[in-house]
């Protein structure tokens, strides 16, 4: 099976594929989606559409796993994010992935052991699961890797309670 996870950001989306099955997962790639904060938003829109459409068509993946929205104190930074995670959802329905949604609670303290983890910590725990030389940077990407390698170990729990 083959994860790509998402960190949404209408500035910076970070992404990360991870590759394997069971518990036994490593990564593939990693990177980030940058646009230029000086466009029009609804730009800043296709430009991360149409980066994680190239990221798709490259690396295959199966299942999207993606942070669920959440509460910011602004506004506007919420909308924005949802609008990003909107457009993320529909390429990830036209291409036939599989959709997991997990809050960044939950992919922190699946990954870290702690619901509020720190970025570093999360970066540090993500390095160490895939056995990296380095801790991936920048953090997008960090948190990308940590949603895919969330998706890892509740697909496996999920998969688990069902043989029972």
């Amino acid at each position: 099976m083959r994860v790509l996870g998402i960190d949404p950001g209408s500035e910076t989306l970070g992404w990360g594929i991870v590759e394997g099955s069971g518990s036994a997962y490593s990564s593939v790639e990693f990177g980030t989606v940058r646009a230029n904060t000086k466009l029009a938003f609804s730009k800043r829109l296709f430009v991360m559409y149409e980066g994680v459409a190239e990221v798709i068509d490259r690396f295959a993946p199966d299942v999207l796993s993606i942070e669920e929205a959440f509460y910011a104190k602004n506004a506007s930074v919420a909308l924005k994010l949802g609008q990003v995670r909107g457009v993320i959802l529909v390429l990830a329905e036209q291409r036939g992935l599989e959709i997991a949604e997990y809050a960044a609670r939950l992919i922190k303290q699946t990954v870290v052991g702690y619901g509020n983890a720190e970025k570093q910590q999360v970066g540090m725990m993500v390095k160490v699961l895939l056995k990296l030389k380095t801790v991936p940077a920048p953090h997008d990407a960090a948190d990308a890797l940590a949603a895919a390698i969330c998706h890892f170990h509740h697909q496996r729990t999920a998969q688990s309670g069902k043989r029972k």
